[in-house]
């Protein structure tokens, strides 16, 4: 509530945090002021109170039954491979989406402004494909990030994949300076 933001390159945000911790509802602003002066906050998966708190920095819904993929092999499509997320500190390819336990993720948005930029595609078979796994937006100097992919079973789970990603989204997860 009263520390120093600025310290960190990246701050997360866990699974359903805004659910269970009132002072992180009430402490929203000062952390959308530290992405606005160049900081870079990564929320994972939240549920209906995020939403409907309008507490991201640009709109963003999710579907009453929320869009995820229960298929832990789904594919996984990268809408921009080129990316800087995708190259750096590690390249992500196919062999990282291999071993990933229960689900791919869960409570991905249903819809988003422009602001929005949607990284991937996934979806469980004959279901319709999902972009809404993992979305940056620039706020200001810094990096907003949403992700309902599901970090929080394969990192305790020890997939190489997800970890290789997550540290990627800690480490060069900036948004380009460049359109």
């Amino acid at each position: 509530a009263r520390g120093a933001l600025r310290r960190f390159q990246t701050i997360v945000i866990g699974s359903r945090a805004y659910e269970i911790m009132p002072a992180l509802v009430e402490s929203n602003g000062r952390l959308l002021e530290y992405v606005r002066r160049g900081g870079q906050l990564l929320v994972q998966y939240q549920q209906q109170a995020y939403f409907g708190g309008q507490l991201a920095p640009y709109p963003l819904t999710v579907a009453r039954q929320h869009d995820r993929v229960t298929d832990e092999t789904a594919p996984v499509r990268l809408l921009q491979p080129d990316d800087p997320i995708f190259a750096s500190p590690n390249r992500i390819e196919a062999a990282d989406w291999d071993g990933w336990v229960q689900e791919r993720g869960l409570y991905f948005p249903h819809t988003w402004s422009d602001a929005w930029q949607p990284l991937l595609e996934t979806h469980d078979q004959g279901g319709p494909p999902l972009r809404g796994a993992l979305l940056r937006a620039r706020y200001g100097e810094g990096t907003y990030w949403y992700t309902g992919l599901a970090f929080f079973r394969q990192l305790a789970a020890g997939v190489p994949g997800a970890l290789r990603l997550f540290l990627n989204l800690m480490e060069t997860g900036r948004a380009p300076t460049h359109p």
